[in-house]
């Protein structure tokens, strides 16, 4: 398995265990299988490696007034995002996304620290 991939399978994983763990603790995120859920996963990570980013910069005005606040909203709107297009992810509202995603954020930060995350090698050449 290439070293660049492992990193990515990690967090993939911390993310499915952390989305599965906040569908039992809100009882308003709900998945239809283990297939959205995985799905959801890989769609969340590519939300936020790619959408967030953008949604910062635009928000940055309000982001700084609210003193980072509106970070979480935008958490919250990634979570309805991929709900939205994942079939079998179901979000009650934004409140409950709001919520999760700091739940989310969280306990993924803790098994991250657990677990150990892996470091992708720092070689300066091109695999």
């Amino acid at each position: 398995m290439p070293h660049n991939l492992t990193p990515f399978l990690f967090h993939w994983i911390i993310t499915s265990l952390s989305l599965w763990v906040a569908s039992h603790v809100f009882s308003g995120i709900r998945f239809d299988n283990t297939a959205s859920l995985v799905i959801s996963a890989l769609l969340l990570g590519f939300a936020n490696a790619i959408l967030r980013p953008l949604l910062v910069l635009l928000t940055l005005p309000l982001t700084l007034f609210t003193f980072g606040l509106f970070l979480l909203v935008i958490n919250a709107l990634m979570i309805l995002l991929v709900s939205s297009i994942v079939r079998g992810f179901n979000v009650s509202g934004f409140w409950t996304a709001f919520f999760a995603s700091i739940f989310i954020s969280i306990l993924s930060f803790i098994f991250e620290l657990f677990i150990g995350a892996p470091i992708p090698p720092q070689s300066g050449t091109w695999i």
